[in-house]
């Protein structure tokens, strides 16, 4: 059985990590070279790091801070923000990621994913999907990273999950934006859904308060792997402590 993964998430904007409540009111967290190296050390399975303002800002990733991060870590280190096309993804790869994460230019021009999958392999292209419920209960994918809310297009979270595996996705990053920030659990009914369409990993993002929530992403939501933010950089929760505390409940974890 292949193990369950826990992720810490970077948010950065202007160089910081940063972490809001429902996208919405940054504060700061820390510098990401360092909190990387802490991460690294306290056994972290992957880390992601997403440049929240760069597609907003229409500017590139920074490159300098991901090739930082990169000779800090020994463990698979996913990027994203701001990644326009196949040459962004290569650059970041040479830039020392092993896997890049593609939101807004996916849902602009589906054909990015499809091409930097044929180039670079499936393993290394995930899709980040930004979703809130709508009245009638479905989810609306939002792109230009959620800041002040993103935008919203008519496009459901679900069937385009189904969309982006189809064009080569190996593996899905699914955000529930009603969740972000609040520590109140996952938007499970989303990871859920998106976890039985589809025939990839998906990673549960949105809203951990603790390894409970952690636990019934995986159990309940059928997530292959849970990231949080929040309760891992202001110190409420240590990685290790939940993983054992996984472990204990009988999710295959590595310790």
């Amino acid at each position: 059985m292949l193990t369950k993964r826990v992720i810490p998430c970077f948010d950065v904007a202007d160089g910081r990590v940063v972490k809001g409540i429902r996208f919405l009111n940054l504060r700061d967290a820390g510098d990401p070279v360092e909190m990387a190296r802490v991460y690294d050390k306290e056994g972290a399975d992957e880390l992601v790091f997403l440049d929240i303002k760069a597609s907003p800002d229409k500017r590139d990733t920074a490159i300098d801070m991901v090739k930082k991060i990169a000779d800090q870590v020994f463990i698979p280190f996913t990027v994203g923000g701001g990644i326009r096309g196949p040459e962004d993804v290569r650059q970041m790869l040479e830039s020392g990621a092993d896997k890049v994460a593609i939101n807004t230019a996916a849902v602009e021009n589906p054909e990015v994913v499809e091409e930097s999958a044929h180039r670079f392999g499936s393993q290394c292209i995930v899709v980040a999907i930004d979703a809130k419920r709508t009245k009638d209960g479905r989810y609306q994918v939002h792109t230009y990273g959620g800041v002040g809310g993103g935008r919203n297009v008519e496009l459901d979270a679900i069937e385009w999950a189904i969309r982006c595996v189809e064009l080569g996705a190996g593996e899905l990053l699914i955000t529930g934006m009603d969740a972000d920030g609040t520590e109140d659990g996952y938007e499970l009914p989303l990871i859920k859904a998106i976890s039985e369409a589809v025939t990839v990993p998906v990673i549960a993002s949105g809203g951990a308060g603790g390894p409970e929530h952690m636990y019934d992403a995986i159990e309940k939501g059928k997530a292959d792997a849970v990231l949080a933010a929040s309760i891992f950089h202001f110190g409420t929760h240590r990685i290790q402590d939940v993983k054992e505390y996984l472990a204990r409940r009988g999710v295959p974890i590595r310790l």
